[in-house]
């Protein structure tokens, strides 16, 4: 009996060996922490754009301001859709609520209104679109994973677009 246990232990160690690099290999890549950090602040921001744009559609005086949340509504409702579906195939989670400094943001304009609401918002998205362009080209060139840093890298012109726009239209 204990001969049959020994040969049984040595068949399944045999097998462990043999099966384990093909485990291994299978096993889902765990993304790095900056990869999982870009995920979280690309899609919080995503979602702040989106909800202060849909403000700046209904409280702005400026039909230009107007026209710009409505292009920020567009344009990040269409990144974030991508960035969603490319994290879920990573198993990453996104964000589903804005952080706590957008949602002050997006309280505060709220408030206002005309000319009022369209000074404040093109400040807050002055400032907004600078740290995102950043945080894009961050993930762009130093990123793990690639297929994030091709996403990063194929959204950066419009961000850098919207961040031209923004400051000619908080110029004037």
């Amino acid at each position: 009996m204990q001969r049959i246990m020994t040969v049984a232990s040595l068949i399944a160690l045999s097998l462990g060996m043999w099966l384990a690099p093909i485990a291994v290999a299978q096993a889902p890549k765990q993304a790095s922490h900056s990869d999982q950090m870009f995920v979280q602040q690309a899609s919080s921001g995503g979602l702040a754009e989106v909800q202060v744009g849909q403000l700046a559609t209904e409280r702005a005086a400026s039909a230009e301001v107007k026209q710009f949340g409505q292009q920020m509504v567009t344009d990040h409702t269409k990144a974030n859709q991508e960035l969603t579906t490319l994290a879920q195939a990573k198993q990453l989670p996104v964000a589903t609520e804005i952080d706590p400094k957008h949602q002050a943001m997006a309280e505060q304009l709220a408030t206002l209104h005309g000319a009022e609401f369209d000074r404040a918002y093109l400040a807050g998205q002055v400032a907004d679109h600078e740290q995102t362009v950043t945080l894009f080209t961050t993930q762009a060139k130093e990123g793990h994973d690639a297929e994030l840093k091709a996403f990063a890298t194929k959204t950066l012109p419009t961000l850098q677009e919207h961040l031209r726009l923004v400051r000619a239209l908080a110029a004037k």
